[in-house]
Order: structure tokens, then sequence, then C-alpha cells
């Protein structure tokens, strides 16, 4: 009940950045809370259970709830176009997940990796897809704890890396220009371009992540 109280409190503050410009601190805080929500979803979506009830708490309505449907529903047209690319993310960079380090090394990797050509909307949504990915993996081998550790690895990177581009497009909510085609028949150009960049960049990381031998 407790943390139900502490998240809703946490929600309300979330929600008051959207009416001024927000800081490098509320973009971090939004970034976490739209991923605990983007990977709440594809846990549900992949019909799997996990003992984290802080995690079930969604994202508060108003702009933010708006700014996660929109993410969202990008993440479905990502994941329609290549349905395995973000599915069995561990089997493919081939790690293991009962180590915090290794979880936390894989991830920062692949999310440089996403971000060495700059940064897109289109790429911010692969990001999550990716941690959302992860999560469920974790969470299939019995490290729910591990889905606590993806969303402060995401948001730590927001904070080195995406934060300044956030801001100069005024937040998050700007990803809600991306939804222009009522059309489900068109895909979008920048979602194929990310999709097809990570296809690439996950042999790569492959590699980097080997062992020495």
């Amino acid at each position: 009940m407790e943390v139900l109280r502490r998240s809703s409190v946490f929600a309300a503050e979330v929600m008051e950045v959207f009416d001024r410009s927000p800081t490098d601190k509320e973009l971090v805080s939004q970034a976490k809370a739209l991923c605990r929500d983007y990977i709440n979803s594809r846990l549900i979506r992949a019909g799997v259970s996990w003992s984290k009830p802080e995690y079930n708490v969604p994202v508060p309505g108003g702009k933010l709830a708006e700014v996660s449907t929109i993410l969202l529903r990008l993440g479905d047209e990502l994941e329609y176009i290549r349905p395995n690319v973000y599915r069995n993310i561990a089997r493919q960079l081939n790690i293991s997940l009962h180590s915090e380090t290794v979880v936390t090394d894989a991830f920062l990797a692949v999310a440089a990796q996403i971000f060495t050509a700059g940064i897109t909307w289109g790429k911010v949504v692969s990001l999550y897809a990716v941690a959302a990915g992860l999560a469920v993996d974790c969470v299939r081998h019995a490290q729910p704890a591990m889905v606590h550790t993806i969303v402060d690895c995401l948001g730590e990177f927001v904070r080195k890396s995406l934060v300044t581009w956030l801001k100069r497009r005024g937040g998050w909510a700007d990803i809600t220009k991306c939804v222009v085609n009522t059309d489900p028949n068109l895909r979008s150009h920048w979602l194929v371009a990310a999709v097809c960049s990570f296809g690439h960049f996950l042999k790569a990381i492959f590699f980097v992540l080997l062992p020495e031998r």
C-alpha cells in the first residue's frame, strides 16, 4: 500500500513538469516511468507473471499517459516489422542474466550503438523495445530484480546521452508528433530504418561482448 502511495505522489510530480520546461532530472524520471510502463505492457503480452507490484502501477493520466500510449504504439509497429529482432535479446547477445554487471554492460553497449549515427525518435523507440525484450528474458529466467536494473540503466543512458536532445525538442511530448499517419498498412520509414540498424549492430555487439579466448 505504501508503494502505491509513493508511486501516486511520484506520478503527480512527473505530470507537473509538462506545464513548463522540464529539468534534466525530470526528463530522466519521465524516461524511467515510461520504461516501467513499456516493460509492464510487454510482460503482460508475453504472459509472464512476477512479484514486483511497484511496476504494475501505470503511468499517470494526462500528457505522460499519452506519451506512453504513443511509445507503445510505435513499439508495436517496430516489433511488427521484424517480430524476432526484439525477442530473446539475451540469447542474441549470448549473455548471462545472472550478473548485473553483464546485463548492464550489454544494455549500455547496445544503447550506445543504436545512437552512433545520431538521435531520432525511431531509435528512442528501439531503445525501449530492447529494454523490454531484455526485461522479459530476465523474468523468464527467474531474474525479476534485473528489471529494476534495466530501468535504472535506461534512465542513466538518457541522462548522459539523450537529455540535451530531449530539451531541444521540448521534452517527451514531442514524440506525439510522430503519429501523423492513420493508415495501418503504411509503415513509417524511420521505424524501418531503426529496426534494420538494430538487426545489423546486434551482430557487432555480440562479438564485442564475447569473452576473450
